[in-house]
């Protein structure tokens, strides 16, 4: 059985971020209110990392009212460890603003026949004092602010079909649900001023509530150095302790899957078993190390009297597994469960967990739940369910792999069923899958035809990359090289995971299976939150041949290359590095490209060195061609003003865009900064100034300097505040503009006067196509008879 290692001695801090919230669009008032995470780049995140300590600071927020936090973050990565740690902080003397903490399970206190007053919850269910209870609750309602409650998996409080809401007339003595006391709770019906702190999966109904949130965490895991220490925390003081730490990073799968807490302790106890038996090697897959982590459950304390018990037990747990993951549940009263062997044999070897329900302050009565011990385990258990039990039908197995579906997950409670489904189906003589069934083989070797048969119809390049990510890791899992080969032979050459998280188990799954292929791929891995050794894998795979990603992902990649001198790496993911085209939507973009310029003239002679070459020009910097800026009102001109600095670095530039529809605003001071590196853009083709402010005075410098863009085809001033003074400057530069073929400078304060100036110009200019001028300031009929004089002009 597994040691008992305390929370102090194993608690490793992961990645805690503060994550910005967006509003997702929708076709009705439902979907209008979801709110997702904006994906930032793990660069991004570190540098928004908060302490532990911060947790509870929240900026402008009003003393007297109740406070929601969330916590967000995948199965498993440490949410409830965080939450204990807080606690355990807490009785320590942290947190000294909380006189009151209270900690809810939430699968323990769901039933939804379970119905509860606040008093009930608070001094019932959670501590029971052993005298003065309504003087202790009085105090509780008089002085919220110094209560934290504390819902540790808020998606186990609710159903898919009913929102929160709170109906009761007096919700603090009335009895309600979990769901409705919660409810009053975030709606400030219920003790306000207190502060709550709710933790979730990310992908969960809390999205319904962000509005009402006052700080959203996400959580993100461990980094390798964290895995490291992690691992080595927990061999401590055994003799096997450096051997442990070799053998996991040793299968660079099952520590990328270390990024994970839970994961990251399955790893450790079935290392820890491994070297007890004196064995030298782990599974490869995870199928492979939770039947291996459940038969060294078993295995050790069983008869051969007690064999077919735990096999039936083991089923009958499995079913459980499944039916409750379909009902979003992971716990259940435990005199609901089938049997009293069941019970005992789940208890026993640790797969439940039993708890009691919160009583009623007026009843005696105690009634008990058991929960499933993980969120992995009850997934094992599922997918263990569809190979064994007899109710589920060769054809029906693939619905539950649900890769082609373009519609939510159906089964997202039970995400990793469809990997285990599948790495279990390929492991029908294993001599652990055999000791856990007395299944009959030939029949689990129908399913894997099942199986087989339809990977081999799936349209695997019509897949989103959501899906195909599925799918890799499930062929991963089943190890058949026929698999691995047919997938990878199917995969489109340009795949892009823009703005899907990429996990290191993915990027590992990802890998592997690219490296199998004779194909060449190009990788879109922008805003996937991929960490440094994930872009330095798959831009050193020989068959990619090219690949996007954040700046400051690459430039850090580049930078840790050049550290460690692998010079031939550094020259390779240099050069397939694309950038164009590239859109700047923040300072930091900016700043990144700035970066990146810079960098050029630094690395050059280390590219030099490696090659031989006497001059050398990032590729990135020398082919990008399109440029969209696009940061807005508040830092427009500031932003703008830097990216001036550096644009005579991108010789190849064809296309500026500065049409944003929040408007950039650079103004004629942005304008007379671009006006004056007009000379070094020789390739530009079209620039766009629309909507930017810019007056007579920014026109004046801009047409002083057009001249010199010998390249130039479409200008557009569409929207500014340009009257006749601009035009006349235009229309003088407009015959000197021999490659000129669009103007459009609709929208501005031009009258008659300036109308016929640019009128004028133009019979000068046959290369001209179209000038686009409409101006409310101009009379109709007077724009009408100037287009009759020249077709050229629009209106």
């Amino acid at each position: 059985m597994e040691r008992e290692v305390t929370l102090d001695h194993l608690f490793i801090d992961g990645t805690l971020v503060q994550s910005q919230t967006e509003t997702k669009t929708g076709k009705n008032s439902v979907k209008a209110m979801e709110k997702e995470l904006v994906t930032c780049s793990l660069q991004g995140k570190e540098k928004a990392a908060l302490k532990r300590s911060q947790i509870f600071q929240i900026l402008g927020g009003k003393d007297l009212e109740t406070k929601v936090i969330v916590v967000l973050g995948k199965a498993g990565m440490g949410k409830s460890i965080l939450v204990q740690k807080i606690c355990q902080d807490w009785s320590n003397g942290e947190f000294p603003q909380f006189e009151f903490v209270f900690w809810f399970d939430c699968k323990q206190i769901s039933l939804p026949e379970k119905r509860y007053s606040l008093k009930d919850l608070l001094l019932e269910f959670f501590i029971k004092p052993q005298e003065g209870s309504k003087e202790i609750f009085e105090y509780i309602l008089q002085n919220p602010a110094k209560v934290l409650l504390v819902f540790d998996g808020f998606e186990g409080l609710h159903d898919h079909e009913n929102s929160l809401r709170c109906s009761a007339s007096q919700p603090e003595k009335d009895l309600c649900s979990i769901k409705e006391l919660l409810s009053g709770l975030i709606q400030k019906k219920i003790l306000n001023g207190c502060t709550l702190l709710l933790t979730a999966r990310p992908k969960d109904k809390v999205y319904q509530y962000v509005s009402k949130v006052d700080k959203t965490i996400e959580i993100v895991g461990f980094s390798p150095q964290q895995r490291e220490l992690y691992i080595t925390k927990y061999f401590e003081g055994l003799p096997y302790c450096d051997n442990a730490l070799k053998l996991i990073k040793e299968c660079e799968y099952l520590f990328s899957h270390c990024y994970s807490p839970v994961m990251c302790r399955f790893v450790c106890f079935l290392c820890e078993t491994v070297l007890e038996m004196g064995d030298k090697s782990l599974p490869s897959t995870l199928t492979t190390v939770f039947l291996k982590f459940v038969q060294q459950k078993i295995i050790p304390m069983q008869t051969d009297v007690t064999a077919m018990q735990n096999q039936e037990s083991l089923a009958t747990l499995a079913r459980i597994a499944w039916y409750l993951g379909e009902k979003h549940q992971s716990a259940m009263k435990s005199d609901l469960l089938p049997s009293k062997e069941v019970k005992e044999f789940a208890l026993k070897y640790g797969f439940f967990l039993p708890f009691a329900f919160p009583r009623h302050s007026d009843s005696g009565e105690e009634e008990f739940g058991s929960t499933f011990c993980d969120f992995v385990i009850q997934n094992f258990l599922g997918a263990l369910h569809l190979i064994l039990g007899e109710e589920i039908k060769d054809k029906s197995l693939t619905k539950y792999l649900s890769f082609p579906s373009k519609k939510k997950k159906p089964y997202n409670w039970l995400d990793l069923v469809p990997r285990f489904l599948a790495g279990l189906l390929f492991l029908q003589d294993d001599p652990y899958f055999c000791s856990l069934s007395n299944k009959d083989v030939k029949q689990s070797t129908k399913k894997q035809k099942t199986l087989l048969k339809y990977i081999r119809r799936l349209q695997i390049n019509e897949l989103c990359p959501e899906r195909l990510l599925e799918l890799l890791h499930c062929i991963y899992e089943t190890q058949s090289n026929y698999l691995l080969q047919h997938v990878a032979l199917r995969l489109k050459p340009d795949l892009s995971f823009l703005g899907l998280v990429l996990t290191p188990p993915d990027v590992h799954v990802l890998h592997s299976i690219l490296k199998k292929s004779r194909k060449e791929f190009s990788l879109d891995l922008r805003n996937s939150s991929i960490d440094m050794q994930g872009l330095k894998d798959l831009a050193g795979l020989k068959n990619v041949a090219s690949f996007r990603a954040s700046l400051s992902a690459a430039v850090k990649l580049w930078k840790s290359l050049e550290q460690t001198k692998d010079y031939e790496l550094l020259r390779a993911s240099i050069e397939k590095f694309v950038l164009d085209p590239f859109k700047a939507k923040t300072m930091k973009d900016v700043t990144d490209l700035s970066d990146l310029v810079e960098m050029q003239e630094k690395m050059i002679s280390c590219v030099q060195d490696a090659s031989g070459c006497s001059s050398y020009e990032i590729p990135a910097i020398k082919n990008l061609r399109k440029l969209e800026f696009a940061l807005g009102p508040v830092c427009g001109l500031q932003g703008f003003l830097k990216l001036v600095e550096i644009l005579a670095a991108f010789p190849s530039l064809q296309h500026l865009d500065l049409d944003a529809l929040s408007e950039n605003g650079i103004g004629d001071e942005g304008a007379e900064s671009l006006s004056e590196v007009f000379p070094t853009l020789k390739s530009l083709e079209t620039l766009n100034l629309s909507q930017n402010k810019i007056t007579d005075v920014g026109a004046e410098k801009l047409a002083t300097a057009l001249p010199f863009l010998s390249s130039l085809k479409t200008l557009s001033l569409y929207n500014n505040s340009i009257c006749d003074f601009g035009a006349e400057n235009l229309a003088k530069v407009l015959p000197a503009m021999a490659s000129l073929r669009v103007l459009d400078v609709q929208y501005n304060k031009i009258t008659g006067v300036g109308a016929q100036q640019l009128t004028d110009s133009l019979r000068k200019c046959p290369h001209i196509k179209n000038l686009v001028m409409w101006n409310p300031t101009i009379p109709y009929g007077v724009l009408e008879h100037l287009q009759q004089l020249d077709s050229r002009i629009s209106v």
